[in-house]
Order: structure tokens, then sequence, then C-alpha cells
């Protein structure tokens, strides 16, 4: 789950003029992206509801939602890895989840020994920076890093490292610690840590009003997430094809939620069955992207009539009372007749979107539960090797080429039960897991970085065919004798 926005790959911030400038692109998919227009936007950073809303000096267009995703394209050289992960605090004492104070604390201490800035809201910390860096908070709680755009997945994984390390020895001396985990397993949802943000207000209530799951799932789950760059409006049809196809395999590797309220809930991935639930309009495999006419302008199309959240204006936020972004750009809603749509506002919008890949101004693979740090710096390897090699991308796509609508969504609904061994095209998913490791492995290989170890932990999983969640039952109906409570030493950081 990622509610706050974020920057997309390191290209945005080498290519200083992509920040100034909008880019077009030829009806056909072609394969450059050329620049041509003044933006006004508050690209390059970590774009939140919070940040300032930059005053258009022309009213905006549909075609300049269409080149701000163009802005995304860079050149292979360019391409980058930027990886986000969340994580559920408890205290250590009692396993109950962390208060606000403890939270706060915990920002404080990190940002006075590890030299962090504090992100600030109403004279409250919510969050810190560090040059590329960005910690957050999720609505109930979860601490989330939003890593820097690096180059390589070692570069990622130590980043990880010591974001762990600086987390661990502020959150030890204050008797709270943290899960790699995808579900909060042991307590309800009336019990989750209420984060006192204004625009978690406005996205908890629309997700209690359009599905039954969406508080929980904003309040209680946490991701793994790898953001990638694209080079041009067909390099990025491409991806995201192969991606999409490929994200309930990521799911079914990663599965790592298999309790709520201290017992097995029936899921490997209760993460990602509460999507499923939570707002279709703006969750799911989006099918339009495998048709012919899928590009940047068909992404703008589905976007534009997803209603908004709010606005973010002079530090306060506007309930914008079920109004798309359509409307918006039209003036149609006499409520927010005084208010222009700028490029902050799209920005903020697409942020609100959650479909299993997102585009931005990179691509953002979603489809994975958080874990353990092997899994967290496994996660990027699999996509990198995946998507950020011309062989291995071609091989999936024409591997994937002929399936259909109905059995990509019966991956999507089924996976989250039974993991690996959904069963598709007569054989189990974990044999068609194997080839795709594979080729993540020959696909890193190529890079010739040295990475392909940072593969290991899921190659271990389609060997066994057995997932992190099926090793926690395991334990839970073994050695913790259907104890819940040992877990939270088993996955505690």
């Amino acid at each position: 789950m990622v509610l706050l926005l974020s920057f997309c790959g390191l290209g945005a911030v080498i290519n200083l003029d992509a920040l100034k400038t909008y880019v077009s692109f030829s009806t056909k998919k072609s394969l450059t992206c050329k620049r041509n227009k003044i933006v006004a936007s508050n690209q390059g950073i970590k774009a939140t509801a919070s940040a300032s809303a930059v005053v258009a000096t022309e009213p905006l267009t549909k075609e300049d939602l269409i080149t701000y995703f163009a802005s995304g394209c860079k050149p292979k050289e360019m391409w980058r890895i930027g990886t986000e992960h969340e994580k559920i605090g408890f205290e250590v004492n009692t396993l109950r989840p962390m208060k606000y104070e403890q939270i706060t604390a915990l920002l404080n201490g990190i940002s006075e020994r590890f030299d962090w800035d504090k992100v600030m809201e109403d004279g409250r910390i919510i969050g810190l920076q560090q040059g590329m860096q960005n910690i957050s908070l999720e609505s109930g709680g979860q601490l989330e890093l939003s890593g820097a755009p690096v180059e390589t997945l070692h570069q990622t994984c130590e980043e990880l490292h010591s974001h762990l390390y600086q987390v661990k020895t502020v959150a030890k001396e204050l008797g709270i610690g943290f899960l790699g985990i995808g579900y909060e397993p042991k307590y309800s949802l009336e019990d989750a840590t209420i984060v006192p943000k204004k625009r978690f207000e406005f996205l908890i209530d629309h997700l209690a009003r359009v599905g039954p799951s969406g508080p929980d799932m904003s309040s209680r789950t946490c991701t793994v997430q790898v953001n990638l760059d694209y080079s041009s409006e067909t390099d990025m049809i491409r991806k995201f094809r192969a991606s999409l196809a490929l994200q309930p395999i990521s799911t079914a590797l990663f599965a790592n939620s298999p309790f709520s309220h201290g017992k097995p809930n029936g899921f490997l991935s209760m993460r990602s069955h509460l999507w499923i639930d939570s707002d279709k309009n703006r969750t799911g495999m989006i099918p339009f992207v495998f048709d012919d006419s899928f590009g940047f302008e068909r992404y703008v199309e589905y976007a534009l009539d997803i209603p908004m959240c709010f606005l973010y204006r002079n530090k306060r936020h506007i309930n914008c009372r079920g109004m798309t972004f359509r409307d918006f750009l039209s003036g149609k809603f006499s409520h927010l007749s005084n208010e222009q749509p700028t490029i902050s506002d799209w920005e903020v919008h697409i942020g609100t979107i959650w479909p299993e890949v997102r585009l931005k101004r990179c691509m953002e693979m979603r489809g994975a539960d958080g874990g353990p740090l092997k899994m967290l710096c496994a996660l990027p390897a699999f996509w990198v090797g995946l998507l950020y090699d011309e062989e291995s991308l071609q091989t999936i796509l024409d591997m994937i080429s002929d399936w259909t609508t109905e059995e990509r969504e019966m991956l999507r609904t089924q996976v989250p039960i039974t993991g690996l061994k959904t069963m598709f095209r007569d054989r189990p998913l974990k044999d068609v897991a194997e080839i795709f490791i594979k080729l993540a492995t020959d696909g890193l290989e190529r890079r010739g970085y040295r990475e392909t170890g940072f593969l290991e932990p899921l190659a271990e999983v389609v060997r066994t065919g057995v997932t992190p969640a099926e090793k926690l039952l395991e334990l839970y109906n073994g050695d913790w004798g259907q104890s819940i409570d040992p877990l939270f030493q088993e996955l505690h950081y």
C-alpha cells in the first residue's frame, strides 16, 4: 500500500531540464520523447498532498497531462532503481501497536542522531527527509522508507541496511520494534494507531464509502515496491504489459500475510486480497493496458474519470465531493470554480490511484507483501532482471501474448489464497514462476553488476514451492503451538 506520493527515478533529478519542460511525442508509438513546452510543477522531489500547488501561467489541458507522463522518458543510461517499503511497529513488551507519541519520539530521535530534516504539519512531525530519501507514515502508523533512486541493487540494499540500522538503534531505546510482514497479525482495526494527518481523514473517509476493506487496507497493510524508469512511450507500454501480467506471480512469491486477529485468516496474502474490495475504480489489473490503444493518453483518460480525494490550497485540504479530474479540468463544479487545476494537483491525484502497476513519471510495481530484509532486496532484483534487460523483457512479452483477461483476473483473485499452488493452464504457478526467476537471473547477469545473489531467496521459494506465508503457518501449527506471539520475534527487524 502506498497512499503517499513518491518521486520516480534518478533521471528525474539528473535531467534537470525535465523539471522545467514538457515533452511531446508522436501519435505513433515513437521511441523518443521531444521536449517543447514550459511546465509549472513540483517535480524531482517527493510530491505529497502538502506540497504547495504551483500556479500555471496557462489553463491546464489534457495534452499537458499526457506530456507530463512523457516527461518521465529517460535514456537507458539514466535508468535507476527506487525501492520503498513499509513496516508495522509494536511495543516490544506488550506486542501492542505503537502509540502515536512513540512514533513522534522515533522520528525525532532518528532526525537528531542521524541528521535527517524534519517534515512538519500543523506543528507535528510527520516524516523525515535526507537528500533523496524520505521517511513517512501511513495512516495506521506504518513507517515507510522511500529510497533514493540508485544505479545498482547493491546500492538499494545498502540503503535498506542503513535505514533499518538507524530505525532499530532508536526504536530499541524506546521499547518498540518493527515487523517485516504484509498485514497486522494480532490486533484489530480499532487498535490501530491513528496518524493525525489531514489527507488521511479524506482518504479513509473515501475508502470507507467505496469498499468494505478500504480502512483496513490503509491502516494495517505493508508492502515493498520498486519504481523503475522507461525510455519512451513504447518502452513504457511493453514494461507495463509485462509487469502487470506478472504481478500475481510477484504476489505469490512474496506472500507474507496469513494471520489476522492472532490466527490464520485463510489467505497467504491478506494484504493483496484486501485491495480487491478497496475501490474497484482505482485498483486492480486495468485490462485496457493490453489493448492496442494503450499509451500515455489512454492512461490519462483512465485517471481523468476517477474521483479526486482532495485538493490542497493555502495549507488546507478541500473536499472534492466526488468530482473527477475531468470535471475539475472543465470547471464543471461550482464549489471549486475559483480554483485552477495545476500539474501539482495532477501529481496528487494520480498518487491516489492504486492499480497493481502504477504509472507516474516512472512505473511502480505494487503487488508484493512486506517482509524480511532479504525479501526487500529480492523484490527490486526480480523486476530489474526482468524489465531492464531487453532479452528477458521480450521473452516475457512473447510468453504472455496469449494470456487472456480472464486468466489474468483469475490469477489476481486466486493467488492471495493459494499462492504458487494456483493452477494455471494445467500446471501449478510454481512452474511458471520458476521460468521467470530464471529470466530475471539471466537479465541481471547481462547487467554485469554481480547482482544475481539478491534473487536467492526467491530461487528457494520456487525450489520448495513454499511461500513465506506458508513457512509462518508451519511454525504456527508446529513450534509455536498455535500462538501468534512468537511471530513478533521471528519477523522483528
